[in-house]
């Protein structure tokens, strides 16, 4: 049974930047993609970010590229969302999960092809 606990959400302006952390537990961390998503209130979880096994892969959603950046250690079992110019419009909680399927590839990015789930941080951006 993997868990995962993320943290570092929290209350930032509007331009600001915010660093997701979702720690591993329960599993062989190395043999997993990884995602971020998000469900912001009265929406959908939505993709945001995947990263393969190595961290040599990574895809965004359109709406975040160029902004954050997923990235993994998996010497600390730790997989980080970097988030910079934040807007009103990427306030949600986030979610990291695993992506056991296997060849892994990076158009992964439906929330019913991710295995396990974290909590949520919730990350909210003021204008």
């Amino acid at each position: 049974q993997v868990q995962l606990v993320e943290s570092g959400g929290g209350l930032v302006q509007a331009g600001g930047s915010l660093r997701l952390s979702c720690l591993a537990s329960g599993g062989t961390f190395s043999s997993y993609g990884m995602g971020w998503f998000r469900q912001a209130p009265g929406n959908e979880r939505a993709f945001v970010a995947a990263i393969d096994m190595t961290g040599g892969i990574t895809n965004y959603a359109n709406s975040v590229k160029g902004r954050f950046t997923i990235s993994r250690d998996n010497a600390k079992n730790t997989v980080l969302l970097e988030m910079n110019t934040l807007n009103p419009e990427d306030t949600a909680v986030y979610y990291c999960a695993t992506d056991s399927w296997a060849p892994w590839h990076p158009t992964r990015c439906m929330d019913t092809e991710y295995d396990y789930w974290g909590q949520g941080t919730q990350v909210t951006v003021s204008s």
